[in-house]
């Protein structure tokens, strides 16, 4: 049985992407190892049809966490026999090329974004100026690999003249429930709650919305977005659930009124993005507001089930939701269609192309 092993950095419990794609090669026949690091706040892991492991690491954030990450899994990649080690993002690229290298296996790179363009990274000239050597140093030596769309897969191209297949960020199908009338309504945001995902301005647009909303998620940005709720009043008005399992979020996302995907300008990555919340939002049969970037722009001329905004000021955000909670036949026409996105728009049609894409090497 051949053995796919795949490296990223968070602790796997709340990596919906990671878990759908080893699962997916675990039911194709291979064997699978998935591994991340192990957190002080990290909850015990789920019984799956592939292995798991969690690296300990003294350091949690910042380069010294990098460096120390890195040098782990360099080590213990050394010592795994596999036939193809996959690095998920930049972040773990190098330990992946080297071992690789040194053990003649095959290398593949899943780039769920563009890394160097993300604006934690852009932000800071020095940090910037090592992911991007980083960059440009391991990505053209790997040829086999994919991304979450076209935008990047071009960009990628562009940059390194490697093309890369289209793995899209699309969930699992499942039955929705009943939702029975809800005394008031509310917004849901889940994700990661970090830079440039327009916190700065979407809570004090909250102030002008007859409505609550639910973060569900955690990162970077967390106690900033805390004191901004504080900040600006809000704390009746919105609520920090932290963390929440991938199954829980299925149990929860439905009964929210609509789902909010923003992003801030500033930086190639989030302009180019396309994440998972898009889709989850529509196989949760909910509408939502959504940046009008290229990805989103051309997955909602398919099926319009956004209300994309050019802008993302507090008083666009606040317009926009209202007119979600006002204009009935507007948010019924985009429930309808997410109903029937989510027949098209789901791990089915992905999975294939995955399966596919590990066959061939």
């Amino acid at each position: 049985m051949s053995k796919i092993i795949f490296t990223v950095t968070n602790d796997l419990s709340y990596d919906q992407r990671m878990h759908r794609i080893a699962a997916t090669m675990a039911a194709a026949g291979y064997a699978v190892l998935l591994i991340g690091r192990k957190r002080k706040d990290s909850i015990p892991l789920q019984t799956e049809s592939y292995s798991q492991e969690r690296l300990s690491c003294f350091f949690d954030r910042g380069f010294l966490f990098y460096l120390e990450y890195n040098l782990r899994l360099f080590f213990f990649l050394l010592f795994q026999k596999a036939e193809i080690i996959c690095a998920i993002d930049l972040d773990t690229i190098l330990p992946v090329y080297l071992v690789t290298l040194l053990k003649r296996e095959k290398r593949v790179y899943d780039a769920h974004e563009i890394f160097t363009e993300q604006k934690e990274i852009l932000t800071r000239p020095f940090i910037h100026s090592i992911w991007l050597m980083i960059e440009r140093f391991a990505v053209p030596k790997f040829k086999n690999g994919y991304t979450v769309n076209h935008s990047i897969a071009n960009e990628l191209e562009k940059r390194y003249a490697v093309k890369y297949v289209l793995i899209r960020n699309l969930p699992k199908t499942y039955t929705l429930p009943v939702i029975p009338p809800q005394p008031e309504p509310w917004f849901l945001y889940q994700g990661a709650v970090n830079e440039g995902r327009c916190f700065e301005t979407l809570i004090p647009a909250m102030r002008e919305v007859n409505a609550k909303l639910l973060i569900c998620g955690k990162g970077n940005f967390f106690e900033q977005t805390r004191q901004l709720i504080i900040k600006y009043g809000v704390e009746n008005k919105v609520a920090l659930r932290g963390y929440v399992s991938p199954q829980d979020l299925i149990n929860i996302t439905p009964f929210a009124f609509a789902g909010i995907t923003l992003f801030e300008r500033e930086g190639m990555n989030q302009y180019y993005s396309l994440c998972n919340r898009f889709f989850d939002y529509t196989m949760a049969g909910i509408p939502q507001l959504c940046v009008n970037y290229p990805e989103y722009a051309v997955f909602n001329k398919e099926y319009p089930v956004a209300l994309l905004v050019d802008s993302t000021d507090p008083k666009t955000i606040a317009e926009a939701l209202n007119n979600l909670l006002m204009d009935t036949v507007l948010y019924s026409t985009r429930r309808e269609n997410c109903l029937k996105a989510r027949e098209k728009w789901n791990w089915k049609q992905e999975q294939n192309t995955l399966i596919h894409f590990y066959h061939n090497i």
